[in-house]
C-alpha cells in the first residue's frame, strides 16, 4: 500500500480509503459477515482510513463499521464519519446526533467528524447555529480530533466554506469527467493550497466511468501502450495528482477490494506520462460530445415556479446518453415522484413531467436551451420508455 500526506496533519492516510456507502446487501440488508471480512482483509492490506455517514445504508451502516473495527482494528485506522446536516434544527442536535454516532461506532472518539453536504444553505445554517464553537469544545474534549466537511455545489460556494474557517479536511466529488463540476480542479488546487486534506468521492462518477461507451472504450482506452482495466485508469488519474490525499472508494464485493489495493499499491504522484494523460482529455470530450442538451448546470433557469429541478432533470437525461446507462437514468427519474400516500423528504414532484410550458426559464438561460420542448422530450424518454433522443 502506498501511503500520502494529509495535509497539513502529521499523519500519513492510505492511497485508498473505505468509504462505507456502497457495502454488499443480501436480502435487503447488509451482508454483515461479507462486509466485515472484506473491511478486514482491506486494512490487514494497508488501508487505514474509513468513511461512513448517519444515512448510509438508512442508518446502519455506522453500527456495521463499529462491529467491524473491533478485535484491535479500531486503533489501526482513522475513522470518520458525519453530521447530518439537513436534520439539524437547533444547536441541541449537535450532542445528540452527534453521541448517537459514537453509540452506533461503539467508540469513545472520533479522528474526523464531518459536516454532511454542505452547501449554499446548510453552511450557513451550521454556521449561525454555532457548529464552529461546538466543535472547537469537542476537540478540546477529546471527543473527536479533527473537523472537516463534505461538499456539494458550486466553486465559488466551495471557496468561500474553505476559506471561511481553519478545517483540517474536505471531501469533494471528484474524477477525470468533474474537472469543472462543484469544487472541481479549481477547488481542489484551492483547498490544497490553504493546508486542507482533500479526500475525493465518486472517483467514478457513481461507476459511470467503471464501464464507458464501446466507442470511448474503443477509441480511448484500448489504443492505450498500457492496458489497465477503466477503474484503475479512472484511479490512477487522481493518484497523479498531488493535492489529492485520499481517495475514497464504495466497495461493494471482495473482488474489488483485491482490485483496488493492487491499484493503490501501484498508484504514486505524477506517474502517468503525457501522452496517457492525453487520453483522459480524448475520453471526456468523447462522453462530452453525447451529450444531449448543453446545459452547463449554472441554474440561472432556477427557481421553477412548479417545481420541476430543471438541471438534475437535464443532467440525468445527459447520463443516459453520455454512459449509455438509459435503465439506470429512467430508475433514477421515476423515483422522483411522490406518492402522496407516504412520507417523504422532498415533499414536491421535480420530475420534467409537471413543466407546464410557461417558459419563464428560457429567458434566463445563457445557452439559449429550449427548456420547456426538452422537458417534453425527457419526460416521454424517461416515464413512457420512448427512444433516446440527441436532438430536438
Amino acid at each position: 500500500m502506498q501511503y500520502r500526506n494529509f495535509g497539513k496533519l502529521d499523519i500519513k492516510v492510505s492511497a485508498l480509503g473505505f468509504g462505507a456507502m456502497r457495502l454488499p446487501v443480501s436480502n435487503g440488508a447488509i451482508d454483515e459477515k461479507e462486509a466485515i471480512k472484506m473491511i478486514r482483509y482491506a486494512i490487514d492490506h494497508g488501508l487505514n482510513y474509513i468513511d461512513t455517514a448517519y444515512i448510509y445504508h438508512e442508518g446502519k451502516s455506522e453500527n456495521l463499521i463499529g462491529r467491524a473495527i473491533k478485535n484491535g482494528y479500531r486503533d489501526k485506522v482513522h475513522l470518520a464519519t458525519k453530521l447530518p446536516s439537513w436534520k439539524v434544527k437547533s444547536s441541541s442536535d449537535f450532542d445528540r446526533f452527534f453521541n448517537e454516532q459514537l453509540n452506533r461506532l461503539g467508540v469513545d472518539y472520533l479522528d474526523f467528524y464531518l459536516l454532511h453536504a454542505l452547501d449554499k444553505k446548510e453552511w450557513p445554517k451550521l454556521r449561525d447555529l454555532g457548529i464552529i464553537n461546538w466543535a472547537e469544545k469537542a476537540i478540546a474534549d477529546g471527543r473527536f480530533r479533527h473537523l472537516g466537511f463534505s461538499f456539494h455545489d458550486n466553486n465559488a460556494v466551495f471557496k468561500e466554506i474553505v476559506d471561511a474557517y481553519q478545517w483540517a479536511m474536505c471531501l469533494i466529488q471528484y474524477n477525470y469527467m468533474d474537472i469543472n463540476t462543484q469544487a472541481g480542479i479549481d477547488g481542489l488546487r484551492h483547498a490544497a493550497k490553504k493546508g486542507l486534506a482533500v479526500a475525493v468521492m465518486e472517483p467514478l462518477l457513481g461507476g459511470r466511468l467503471a464501464e464507458p461507451t464501446p466507442s470511448v472504450q474503443s477509441a480511448v482506452w484500448n489504443q492505450a501502450n498500457i492496458q489497465r482495466t477503466p477503474v484503475e485508469w479512472a484511479l490512477q488519474w487522481l493518484w497523479n495528482q498531488p493535492e489529492v490525499s485520499i481517495v475514497l472508494s464504495g466497495m461493494s464485493t471482495m473482488e474489488q477490494v483485491k482490485e483496488n489495493i493492487a491499484y493503490a499499491s501501484a498508484s504514486g504522484v505524477g506517474q502517468l506520462k503525457p501522452d496517457e494523460l492525453a487520453l483522459f482529455d480524448q475520453a471526456r470530450l468523447m462522453h462530452e460530445s453525447l451529450t444531449a442538451i448543453p446545459c452547463t448546470k449554472c441554474s440561472y433557469c432556477m427557481p421553477c415556479p412548479y417545481k420541476v429541478d430543471i438541471p438534475e432533470n437535464i443532467s440525468n437525461y445527459n447520463d443516459a446518453g453520455m454512459y449509455d446507462r438509459l435503465e439506470v437514468s429512467r430508475e433514477k427519474y421515476n423515483s422522483w415522484k411522490v406518492d402522496p400516500d407516504k412520507n417523504h423528504d422532498k415533499s414536491v414532484d421535480i420530475r420534467a413531467a409537471c413543466c407546464t410550458g410557461c417558459e419563464e426559464c428560457e429567458s434566463k438561460c445563457p445557452q439559449n436551451i429550449p427548456i420547456s420542448r426538452w422537458m417534453t422530450i425527457i419526460h416521454e424518454v424517461m416515464a413512457e420508455d420512448k427512444p433516446f433522443k440527441r436532438k430536438l
